[in-house]
């Protein structure tokens, strides 16, 4: 059944892949957006002005609404609270909203970092916006902690993604950790499946990976893409914490934060990112095998990295990597 979805987080990575899916699927949109001049949002998708913290623009988004999917937040901030008033406080604000309009659905894109709550900030402000949700009893409300999100698009991971192209790799993390990936067209699929069902509770997503992935597994696809070796090193993490208390105090003196703090830097050290659980059904999803190559296109014929040399060219198979 086409439904009205009310939509937050609309303009960014993993937003923008989500409005193609649930087009896909006949809904009507109605998206929350700062500067609607700037959008650049497919037609027919409503925009109503405002932001997380704009009480009226908040109950305008709701009014009508069959579902409210959940996006926005912040990643980094300058200051500890900040983490907290754009990702909890507004959380609960659109519940409220919700509620107050009649909506029946709620979906909340989380993430694994809200199982650890005690190793960020980050983590902190989303497992209480988590909590929060919880208490509407009437809302029925699914929540999708999501690993990290990569694809076409994302300048979130395009550092990484660089240094699966270099000669050396330099990695901040730890050799033996594992973690989860999805691929941001599974999870805008499991975005609009949650918005169709009525699955309630808290479920850790991925691409369904057996045991996630290592650094080892991610460099063999990538070795396998660029037809040679690639040398890794593995910043200690004293290092890593250094730069990121140099570059936290610059953020704040600037008044804008860097994607490198004290809490990341703790993030993506910690040894275990995988997801547990039952998880949610997935048909054909894209394993990094798959998922890196394609990215790794899109990126290059965006202009985001450059070319792969003439020299790397090889008819190197992708059948030493892992997934399928």
């Amino acid at each position: 059944m086409n439904k009205t979805i009310a939509m937050t987080g609309a303009t960014g990575f993993a937003g923008r892949h989500a409005i193609i899916e649930l087009l896909k699927h006949g809904h009507r949109l109605v998206v929350l957006v700062r500067d609607p001049a700037r959008a650049d949002l497919p037609s027919g998708v409503e925009v109503i002005a405002g932001h997380l913290e704009d009480a009226a623009a908040l109950a305008k988004l709701v009014c009508g609404a069959d579902a409210v999917v959940h996006l926005a937040g912040i990643t980094a901030a300058s200051h500890p609270g900040d983490y907290f008033r754009y990702n909890t406080f507004p959380t609960r604000a659109l519940a409220e909203f919700a509620v107050n309009a009649g909506v029946k659905r709620f979906v909340f894109a989380s993430s694994l970092a809200a199982r650890e709550e005690d190793v960020s900030f980050y983590g902190a402000s989303k497992f209480a916006a988590e909590q929060e949700l919880l208490k509407f009893e009437s809302l029925s409300t699914i929540i999708l902690r999501a690993p990290a999100i990569y694809g076409p698009g994302d300048r979130a991971t395009l550092p990484l993604i660089r240094q699966f192209t270099a000669p050396i790799a330099v990695i901040p993390g730890r050799r033996e950790q594992r973690f989860s990936l999805i691929y941001v067209k599974d999870f805008v699929r499991l975005l609009a499946d949650a918005v169709a069902g009525d699955v309630a509770g808290t479920f850790e997503v991925s691409d369904g990976t057996p045991g996630g992935y290592g650094w080892a597994d991610l460099f063999r696809v990538a070795e396998a893409a660029e037809g040679r070796v690639i040398h890794r090193m593995f910043l200690p993490k004293p290092l890593a914490a250094g730069v990121a208390l140099l570059a936290s105090g610059t953020g704040r003196l600037r008044g804008k934060p860097g994607m490198v703090n004290p809490g990341k830097v703790r993030e993506l050290y910690h040894a275990d990112w995988v997801a547990r659980g039952p998880g949610l059904p997935l048909n054909d999803p894209t394993t990094f095998v798959k998922g890196f190559p394609e990215t790794l296109a899109w990126y290059r014929a965006a202009g985001w990295l450059p070319p792969r040399r003439e020299a790397d060219r090889s008819s190197a198979s992708f059948n030493r990597g892992v997934g399928k």
